[in-house]
């Protein structure tokens, strides 16, 4: 008589597919919190007649390491403003947030890193919260051209960019890469000059 085995996990093999599935779920959540709030204040300069920013992953890296850092203070009324230079201040390990993404003072000096803390991150005061205060005069601005934004607890960070080396938010591979590129095309011009003469 032939039996029909069938198989069943034991429960402690299914607990890590679980835990993946919550990380992933909360990780969306935040990514479209993020993502609200950036069309949001896209909305509000489209209202002024400015351009819209561009989401810059290296900033958005940026932002997240100080939502990070920012996560474990209290929620007040007055966040104030800080320019990411200023942030380095505030934490003695700016250079190595920067370093976890790829990044370098001399690129980010003209960036803006925008602070704030609203319970649970309700969208509509998250985006007042950035609109209706002294950041307006930021996101007002026609220099600014990407942003970044990262969230931790009650806290949520906008890091704006800008087009210039020094706003650019590029990361240092990327920067040494294109002073490679270009030695190596200045190389392969003098080559051809040399062929040029020799022939």
């Amino acid at each position: 008589m032939a039996t029909s085995s069938r198989f069943f996990p034991p429960p402690l093999l299914l607990l890590p597919f679980f835990l993946l599935c919550v990380i992933l779920v909360n990780h969306q959540v935040n990514c479209d919190e993020e993502d609200t709030l950036l069309e949001g204040i896209n909305s509000y300069r489209k209202s002024l007649n400015l351009t819209t920013l561009t989401k810059n992953e290296n900033a958005e890296c940026l932002a997240e390491e100080l939502a990070d850092q920012f996560k474990n203070q209290p929620c007040t009324n007055t966040t104030g403003s800080n320019t990411v230079p200023g942030t380095e201040q505030q934490f003695h390990n700016y250079e190595s947030l920067l370093a976890k993404c790829h990044l370098n003072v001399s690129n980010t000096r003209d960036g803006q890193a925008m602070p704030a803390c609203v319970p649970n991150l309700d969208p509509t005061l998250v985006l007042a919260n950035f609109t209706g205060s002294q950041y307006s005069s930021y996101l007002n601005d026609t220099k600014y051209t990407g942003a970044g934004i990262g969230s931790d607890g009650n806290w949520i960070v906008i890091v704006l960019t800008t087009s210039d080396p020094e706003g650019s938010f590029v990361t240092y591979n990327a920067a040494s890469l294109t002073i490679k590129m270009g030695v190596i095309s200045h190389l392969l011009f003098l080559l051809g000059l040399l062929l040029i003469f020799v022939i």
